[in-house]
């Protein structure tokens, strides 16, 4: 088989790399990744550069114009890896089998965008990532291989995303195994559109942490945000101490103990973490900063302040994948 990739980061780079070790032909490479910019780390573009294979970048799967170029290379598959743009119906339709994406979720209820960090909010026990053959919209085509895994209390959004990747390139063995002996063994399981739920680019609550929802959504917005010393896609949760004073919190656990106080009330309180109050349980506040900086706990915060979230309150997104933010002020 002659399979185009369109890929960006850490996923496409292996993705590219085991294409390479396959009987199957690479006859381009797509992504806005450059061949000189080894300072951020090896990239998609460094790694084509190195099996000398010709690229364009990955915004061209935009264009309707690839279709041709796709053509006249005789792409029979285009695996898309980690690549976020919309690709041209055109485009679709011109690989001799079909495409194929990559996607960090289960489907139809956790399509579009920072699947991981939404299950995490969420309190999902398990996910899953998906191989499914592209179709017109967004992770709309039918599903061919899908691995469900469980969630740990302790995972965070670097790690779901992470446990997506390795998973997910298990898929890709799968797919390219089934492309080299017999395309028609690929599964095509049609997607129930009744349950499908679209994720844009919205954070909950714009990222400020909702005292006044349940202890399993505060600490999920605080895992979900966690993606260790590199940057998150949701950016840092924050909460609002007295006299607007802004604190990032890069910790929440829950404890179990019923809360009995009103939500974002601070409890006990020492140096290292902070008891909140949200809807339902205490949560243990820990790692915080203000302006980028560590701060002990009892410096920025006291037993009977109470944290505040003045910020748009955004809604769970709907099925036809919009989220929705009302406006006014959100005391907790």
């Amino acid at each position: 088989m002659r399979i185009a990739l369109a890929a960006e980061e850490s996923a496409g780079v292996q993705t590219l790399r085991l294409l390479a070790d396959s009987s199957h032909v690479i006859p381009l490479v797509l992504t806005a990744s450059s061949s000189t910019d080894r300072a951020r780390g090896l990239t998609v573009a460094a790694v084509a550069a190195d099996l000398s294979i010709p690229t364009l970048p990955g915004t061209a799967v935009r264009d309707a114009g690839l279709a041709g170029v796709l053509r006249d290379r005789e792409v029979d598959v285009l695996l898309n890896v980690h690549s976020l743009h919309v690709v041209s119906p055109a485009v679709l339709a011109a690989p001799r089998v079909g495409c194929f994406n990559l996607h960090p979720g289960p489907l139809p209820g956790y399509a579009g965008l920072n699947a991981p960090n939404w299950a995490l909010y969420h309190g999902e026990t398990t996910h899953a990532v998906t191989l499914h053959w592209m179709a017109p919209g967004i992770d709309t085509g039918a599903v061919a291989y899908e691995s469900s895994f469980p969630v740990s209390p302790d995972d965070t959004g670097f790690s779901l995303s992470a446990a997506c990747v390795r998973r997910g390139l298990e898929l890709v063995s799968r797919l390219l195994t089934a492309l080299a002996t017999d395309v028609t063994t690929v599964p095509v399981i049609e997607q129930d559109s009744t349950g499908r739920r679209y994720f844009g680019r919205g954070i909950p609550h714009d990222g400020w942490i909702p005292w006044s929802e349940d202890a399993t959504r505060v600490t999920g917005l605080v895992r979900a945000c966690d993606y260790g010393p590199w940057a998150s896609p949701w950016g840092r949760p924050r909460t609002r101490g007295v006299d607007g004073l802004e604190i990032t919190v890069r910790r929440a656990q829950r404890t179990g103990v019923l809360a009995t106080e009103p939500p974002g009330t601070v409890g006990s309180c020492d140096v290292d973490q902070a008891w909140v109050a949200t809807r339902d349980e205490w949560v243990a506040i820990s790692r915080l900063q203000v302006d980028n900086s560590p701060s002990p706990v009892d410096l920025v915060m006291s037993p009977g302040d109470v944290l505040g979230v003045p910020t748009r309150r955004c809604t769970e997104p709907e099925s036809t994948g919009r989220s929705r933010c009302s406006g006014g002020r959100d005391l907790r």
